[in-house]
């Protein structure tokens, strides 16, 4: 099985064309803006240790993390000057290039070996080198603000839902006034394993990066071996000669890097997280079919270009709107299949827009994890049943859920049945009413926790902790801010519950009504605090 898997793995890696490497524009000129080299203190190796979790698995060099943390005091000054040194003179130790490769299934039939993902378990030491490096370069490319708007992956103050809240505003406000809109959601093929290093480099130092920082960077991604490890069983060592590792700390940054300018010249909206990639564009006659259509085949001279390849079949069309005339897109002459409800960073999105796909799937899972532990455990008490809960069942209810929240009373009352089934588990409160039961917990409904959730979502876009333009998914009031709360939003037009219930619109009245004491706290935790103590106050339950 290691055999099979690593020949795979190892099959998969770009064979890069050298000869020809694009010239890439210096977005970072002036000497002194570029980055080139970092000086390792001890205090930041510390600081690297102590974030360590201690049962974290070891790479090949088999340096425990438990050993670490315990010698930290002993280790910190050592290893910072073995860093340095390493930054000096470019050299990388080869056990910290080296990986232990676990193969994760993820979908389809399990007897493939292409259906598993390669995560690379490396050197610990290694990585604290790489988080240190990553750190440099994060702030670096924050500063000069290099890294396009549309990218939300690897980047702080970005997720998965300030991803889906951004695109798919515009998109619930041009179907709710009867437009048709069209996304296709792109699909690269082996993303992560295929990225060419001498391409890759040449990105790196377009982005200001040079002097030590790059030498090092090019000597970890040179040379590199990796072998599959299963149950005890190792396979034979394999070069890898492209990619950048899963499950390493320097790699995502390296790949949002390298797939920064993929939106250079596409006139059509365009989202990124990672290697997820989605363009869409408002349909209104046939040229913007063929706008959009012309953005596609940009796409793909950028992946020809610079050898990254798009996995056609997996690239899907769907036509939003209630008219739509479900238009035919290509990707190198290959019609791209249409589908009415596609998986969007872990959200089922329809068609129509409307969030019952979604809801079905969550309850499904819900269910079916809960029946797990109703058979599995015999300890019934509340302590027990509530940590089980609230660690395994309620993040699959929560995920998104600002993005995906239902408005359908059958739907909110199929997710409430959830909480309620798991309230019934506990013998000692199972014969009190459902609202009596969640304040024995110190629970809240769903429906109650989907409205604190929109809330702090708001206030996240309010103080910057979410990046990016406010306004692309809220409407702030030009009304007297004196005789509010001092941050008043305002509904955009709707006609439909799609516009009626979307997320810029549905947390208005909410918001609104929040006093200034509350909406005027200086951290996060202060806002959830004085919103828990409003919302008990108004009597929600």
């Amino acid at each position: 099985m290691c055999r099979i898997f690593n020949t795979y793995f190892l099959s998969v890696f770009t064979q890069e064309d050298t000869s020809d490497i694009p010239v890439m524009i210096n977005y970072v000129e002036q000497d002194d803006n570029k980055l080139c080299t970092i000086r390792v203190t001890s205090d930041m190796v510390l600081r690297q240790i102590d974030k360590l979790k201690p049962n974290k698995s070891p790479g090949p060099d088999e340096l425990y993390a438990r050993v670490l943390k315990e010698c930290k005091e002993e280790l910190s000054t050592p290893l910072a000057n073995l860093f340095n040194i390493s930054l000096q003179t470019g050299m990388v130790p080869d056990k910290w290039k080296m990986a232990n490769v676990i193969p994760i299934f993820k979908t389809g039939d399990r007897s493939l070996a292409s259906n598993y993902r390669p995560i690379s378990l490396t050197s610990i030491v290694g990585k604290f080198m790489e988080s240190i490096i990553a750190e440099a370069v994060r702030s670096h490319l924050e500063k000069h603000k290099l890294i396009n708007e549309s990218q939300h992956g690897f980047t702080k103050g970005r997720s998965c839902l300030t991803n889906l809240l951004t695109f798919f505003t515009k998109v619930f406000e041009e179907v709710d006034h009867g437009n048709e809109y069209d996304i296709v959601y792109m699909d690269f093929s082996k993303a992560f394993d295929r990225v060419p290093h001498q391409r890759l480099l040449r990105k790196i130092k377009a982005h200001g990066i040079g002097g030590e920082i790059f030498s090092w960077i090019e000597a970890w991604l040179t040379n590199r071996q990796q072998r599959v490890c299963i149950n005890g069983e190792k396979s034979e060592w394999g070069s890898v000669t492209s990619g950048v590792p899963q499950g390493s700390v320097l790699g995502p940054l390296l790949f949002t890097i390298y797939i920064n300018d993929i939106d250079e010249g596409i006139k059509s909206d365009i989202g990124k997280f990672a290697d997820d990639t989605k363009i869409g564009r408002r349909i209104h006659s046939d040229e913007d079919i063929r706008a959009l259509q012309e953005d596609l085949n940009r796409l793909m001279q950028w992946s020809e270009k610079w050898q990254m390849q798009f996995n056609i079949d997996k690239c899907k069309v769907l036509n939003v709107g209630q008219d739509n005339n479900h238009a035919t897109y290509k990707l190198n002459n290959v019609d791209l299949n249409i589908t009415d409800c596609e998986k969007d960073l872990g959200v089922l999105v329809s068609s129509n827009l409307k969030p019952r796909q979604q809801c079905i799937s969550v309850r499904n899972k819900a269910n079916r994890i809960l029946g797990f532990i109703s058979r599995s455990i015999n300890n019934r008490s509340p302590q027990v049943v509530l940590q089980l809960y609230t660690s395994l069942v309620r993040p699959h209810l929560d995920y998104a859920a600002q993005f995906w929240s239902p408005y359908y009373r059958m739907d909110i009352n199929s997710l409430e049945n959830v909480q309620r089934r798991m309230t019934k588990l506990i013998p000692c409160i199972r014969n009190l009413p459902y609202e009596d039961r969640l304040r024995a917990l110190n629970l809240h409904s769903l429906e109650r926790r989907r409205i604190r959730g929109d809330m702090i979502e708001v206030y996240k876009w309010k103080t910057g902790i979410n990046k990016g333009d406010v306004n692309s998914v809220l409407k702030i009031s030009s009304l007297d801010r004196t005789r509010s709360n001092g941050f008043k939003l305002e509904k955009f037009r709707f006609r439909k519950d799609i516009g009626k219930y979307w997320f810029g619109n549905r947390v208005v009245d909410e918001w609104n009504k929040l006093p200034s004491t509350v909406i005027e706290a200086r951290t996060l935790c202060s806002f959830k605090n004085r919103l828990d103590k409003y919302m008990s106050g108004c009597g929600w339950v």
